[in-house]
Parts: C-alpha cells; structure tokens; sequence
C-alpha cells in the first residue's frame, strides 16, 4: 500500500534537519563574526582613545552612563563623537542618542568628546579641565 510517502524519503528527513541546523549555526557563527569585526570608532594611541585623525577623545564627569549632559554652548567646545545612524557598536562600545536628536559614540558607557582647542593629532590640552574633563582611556 502506497501511504504517499516513500521509506527513503521518510529516512532522509531527518539528515536534510541536521544539514539545515548546520547552515543555520554557521550562518548565526558567520554573522557574530562580521559584528565583531564592525571598524571601532577609536583607536588606542599612546595610552588613550583618539579619533580615526587622531585626535584625543574625552570622557565628561557630568554624564550619566549611557547620556550625554554635554549640549549647545557646552556641545560646541566638546563635539562629540558623532556616530551614524546605521553604526554598529563593536565590543565596549555604545551609541547614545542625544538631546537633539544626533547619534554619539560612547566607550564603556560613557560618551565620547573632542576638545576643539586641541588642533593636532596627539594634543591633550583638555585633560583635567575644570576638573570634569578626563582623556578617554582604554
């Protein structure tokens, strides 16, 4: 009797679920892989987070984890790190949503500034302004 379904159809199932099982754990492992591998927004020179130029980067006490505090008069002394709206956050890393509606990097929670009297790579002339702004460390 014909029931519609042949033995060997019934006895390959189950090896066409392990093979989709298997694509699908390789593609949730190849997809991990490329967030990981999402470009950071700083880098480490000389023992603190810089920009991609290399500009220093720098952390305000005022904010609250994952805020930003830092706006209009203050925001234009301290441009923050401005992130995309379509960024992906590598490993330590956040966006925060600002006040006016920008995006912003943070490291560790905290939000990311540059200092705009620091006018080359390497300058740190913000560090420990009045006693709230501290250079971003890893």
């Amino acid at each position: 009797m014909n029931t519609g379904t042949s033995t060997r159809a019934r006895a390959t199932r189950p090896a066409a679920r392990s093979i989709l099982s298997f694509g699908s754990a390789c593609l949730a492992v190849a997809l991990s892989a490329c967030a990981a591998m999402a470009p950071s927004p700083a880098k480490v020179e000389g023992g603190v987070l810089t920009d991609p130029r290399g500009m220093t980067l720098y952390t305000f006490d005022t904010d609250p984890p994952g805020k930003s505090v830092c706006n209009g008069p203050c925001a234009a002394n301290w441009p923050p790190l401005s992130a995309a709206a379509d960024a992906r956050a590598p490993e330590g890393y956040s966006v925060v949503l600002r006040d006016d509606g920008s995006r912003q990097w943070a490291y560790r929670g905290k939000p990311l500034y540059l200092w705009v009297k620091d006018t080359k790579p390497g300058d740190r002339t913000g560090d420990g302004f009045r006693n709230v702004w501290r250079v971003a460390r890893p």
